[in-house]
């Protein structure tokens, strides 16, 4: 396992207070919200997160984790927005969901090492239920239509660009319209049948894995329920395809110290595994390195 390194933990995060500009209903119990961040805005990567909680109450007083899902830019060109897509489950997203247009909401970030961008001829993207979040960051990268972070990451990395995305209804399914818009090819699937195929997520990567030539260069990234993730990774690894995971790991500080986000990880030495930090030492990991 590589050596931790520095940049993954919250030393260079900002801290803000910031009035809701978006905050609205896009898939059944699925709000996007959009707030002005520059400081955050412009040192976000794909996969890293922010924690985000409601500024002008101690109920509840732990904050919530939420992957960066969009970053618009000024006039000029700057990061100046983050949109965070969630899920309105529980006393903290339920209090966001209903939470008018100028509240303030506390943020600290970017969290989190996000999604490396190694060069591929082919990016797979997995999702699941609420994991489509995360993936818009990684596919306009890898596509080049937009760069990230400071000192700004290399994008345009890979060719060809997709999104396999699965929910139990149509009406789960959130964002497909920005992820045709930026220009990836959308697979939906649904438990039930109501939109796309009606099949489960790993049985359509597998089936898609056999289709691309032997000789492109394949990376498969994910994040959703653990066990569907689980099954990614098991196919990834039986076709030896390069495959990073998100972990979902409940958080409460988001910053290493509680110690509540824990994963079990694999490494070497007489003891074969320990318990790592998703929230400083993830919430991105290679596949292989989980114990499932």
């Amino acid at each position: 396992m590589s050596k931790l390194h520095a940049d993954y933990y919250a030393d260079s995060m900002h801290q803000i207070d910031t009035p809701l500009v978006r905050n609205e209903l896009i898939a059944e119990d699925t709000y996007v919200l959009r707030v002005e961040a520059p400081e955050i805005a412009q040192q976000v990567v794909p996969g890293q997160f922010v924690m985000i909680r409601l500024s002008d109450t101690d109920a509840p007083l732990i904050g919530r984790a939420l992957a960066v899902y969009a970053i618009l830019n000024d006039e000029s060109g700057h990061a100046k927005w983050l949109e965070l897509v969630y899920l309105k489950k529980g006393t903290m997203t339920s209090a966001l969901a209903t939470s008018p247009l100028g509240r303030v909401v506390t943020l600290w970030g970017p969290l989190g090492n996000g999604f490396a961008n190694r060069p591929c001829d082919h990016l797979i993207m997995v999702a699941g239920g609420i994991g489509q979040t995360p993936m818009l960051l990684m596919g306009q990268e890898a596509k080049g239509n937009q760069s990230f972070g400071k000192p700004t990451r290399t994008s345009g990395w890979g060719q060809e660009v997709e999104l396999i995305y699965g929910a139990r209804r149509k009406s789960l399914l959130a964002c497909v319209d920005e992820f045709d818009k930026a220009g990836f090819n959308v697979t939906l699937c649904t438990d039930d049948g109501s939109i796309g195929r009606q099949q489960l997520v790993p049985d359509v990567l597998s089936e898609r894995l056999a289709e691309i030539p032997a000789d492109k260069k394949v990376r498969v990234v994910t994040c959703g329920p653990e066990i569907m993730m689980e099954k990614v990774a098991e196919i990834c690894k039986e076709k030896s395809v390069d495959c990073q995971v998100s972990m979902e790991t409940p958080m409460a500080c988001g910053i290493g110290i509680c110690f509540s986000c824990v994963a079990q990880v694999k490494q070497d030495g007489p003891e074969q595994w320990d318990y790592k930090r998703t929230c400083v030492e993830g919430p991105i990991f290679d596949a292989d390195q989980i114990c499932w």
